[in-house]
């Protein structure tokens, strides 16, 4: 389902916007860096999905960009038969940061998908436009112009919020095979929380704030699903669930606004709390991001805060797009790797069947999985609420403390040798930051798993009941 919440730079006690969020889905997830990269003409992608997925359709090709951005993401490899690799998002050089998130379309929608649909699907979307948008309205018009042309294949309703420092839109893709699409801005002013993915009323005419193919009302107007002389267009309502916020929207929305509200208004901290707190976070959140919306004098100062599995157990850990390389622990392993249950480390069966060969380098399997460990220690954590859960809590919450201390002196020391032109030491000092930060993490987590492990052991308190011990939540 995945979730995203954008915080609007008026409410933030240092004037930056936020976005934030996490994925839900159970495969495996690692992080990946790509430089930006300049194509041959006449190149082409592969989007869309097979007649295996859950919705069918048929795989195209659709024009490559002549260049893509650099960009950091997460990738994971399974969700509702779409081809892997997957991704919700990131963070580009241009600083437009990208999160997918679900949102229904009304069930007659789902049904007249066509089972030959093509287009690209929900990750293609989030993928093509962290790798070309320069801005969140750039991103916005590839995705109307992507679906105009090509088409779009759903699993069943989707919806994205791109952001820049500037300003956020929700984008919301809906079923059918029509090309609906629309899309509302958000300003500086506006909180709001996607799970899933919402748009309420809009005008009868595309504006500044609002977007949408010509015959998106005509659309349903001609199914028999609204009525101009009804009142305004409610998206919502008339091509999705028709549920509004839910419980879990509203909610969080709430809490951030009251924060807003407080002296000095929200902090980085509260920003973390938003995709960390038990009450929205658990086993499925698959990892966590915050991306501080700015423009920084260089663009590898620009950054994201990460953490391998929902940050409820963990911490975030802050990323510098000038980075050269992820540790193998964080990238891709074979823990949770779709397909990886039928396949080597071994190339005797290549020649029969090339898929009978891991996609993971030998030497990343060698070493730890940071999304293994950390999993190991969210659910020692989870079995004992007290004192075993708060305890690990707290001390990410420090861990974070210090990096938060620590970052301003690296963003200052990174800017002098950028200035100076020594791109190759700025470069290599943020990828040695990163390296070290991930790393010490992962160091602790291995610590508190151990500890745990033996107190949960020597307490008869490991959970062997088929129901896992877990926080209680609103979605």
């Amino acid at each position: 389902m995945s979730y995203g919440i954008y915080i609007g730079r008026r409410h933030t006690a240092d004037g930056l916007a936020y976005l934030a969020g996490y994925g839900d889905e159970p495969s495996g997830h690692w992080l990946e860096l790509a430089p930006r990269k300049s194509h041959a003409p006449g190149s082409t992608i592969t989007v869309g999905v097979t007649p295996q997925a859950d919705l069918p359709g048929e795989l195209s090709e659709i024009p490559q960009a002549p260049e893509t951005a650099r960009l950091m993401r997460v990738n994971y490899s399974y969700y509702l038969g779409v081809p892997a690799p997957l991704t919700n998002g990131g963070l580009n050089e241009h600083g437009v940061a990208v999160r997918d998130i679900w949102a229904s379309s009304r069930d007659e929608l789902v049904k007249m998908t066509p089972r030959d649909q093509r287009g690209p699907n929900y990750s293609d979307l989030a993928r093509i436009v962290v790798e070309r948008a320069r801005t969140a309205r750039e991103g916005v018009d590839l995705i109307g112009a992507l679906i105009a042309e090509h088409g779009y294949s759903s699993y069943g309703g989707n919806s994205h919020m791109i952001a820049d420092p500037d300003e956020c839109w929700v984008v919301q893709e809906f079923a059918g095979g029509r090309g609906l699409w629309v899309a509302e801005r958000l300003g500086e002013d506006a909180i709001r929380a996607s799970r899933p993915g919402y748009i309420h009323e809009i005008p009868p005419e595309p504006n500044a704030d609002y977007r949408f193919p010509p015959h998106f009302i005509a659309t349903a107007i001609e199914l028999g699903w609204y009525d101009p002389a009804d009142g305004p267009f409610d998206v919502n309502r008339i091509y999705g669930d028709g549920k509004g916020r839910w419980e879990g929207v509203a909610w969080i929305e709430d809490e951030m606004r009251q924060r807003a509200a407080r002296p000095g208004g929200i902090t980085l901290q509260d920003v973390f709390w938003a995709i960390q707190t038990e009450v929205l976070t658990g086993d499925t959140a698959g990892y966590g991001q915050v991306v501080p919306l700015e423009h920084p004098a260089h663009p590898a100062l620009r950054m994201l805060w990460h953490a391998p599995v929902g940050p409820v157990t963990a911490p975030l850990v802050p990323l510098f797009l000038g980075m050269t390389e992820v540790p193998a622990e964080y990238r891709r392993h074979r823990y949770l790797e779709h397909g990886e249950s039928t396949r080597f480390l071994d190339t005797r069966k290549a020649g029969e069947d090339p898929d009978t060969v891991s996609h993971v380098p030998q030497g990343v399997e060698v070493t730890r999985s940071a999304v293994q460990v950390f999993k190991r220690l969210m659910h020692l954590a989870f079995q004992a609420p007290e004192p075993q859960f708060r305890e690990v809590w707290d001390h990410w919450r420090a861990h974070e403390a210090a990096l938060i201390a620590d970052a301003p002196q690296l963003r200052r020391s990174t800017e002098i040798l950028l200035d100076a032109r020594e791109d190759a030491l700025a470069a290599r000092l943020l990828t040695d930051f990163g390296r070290t930060r991930l790393l010490a993490a992962l160091a602790e987590a291995e610590a508190l798993v151990a500890s745990l492990e033996v107190r949960l052991r020597c307490a008869g308190r490991l959970n062997m009941d088929p129901t896992p011990v877990t926080p209680k939540q609103k979605w």
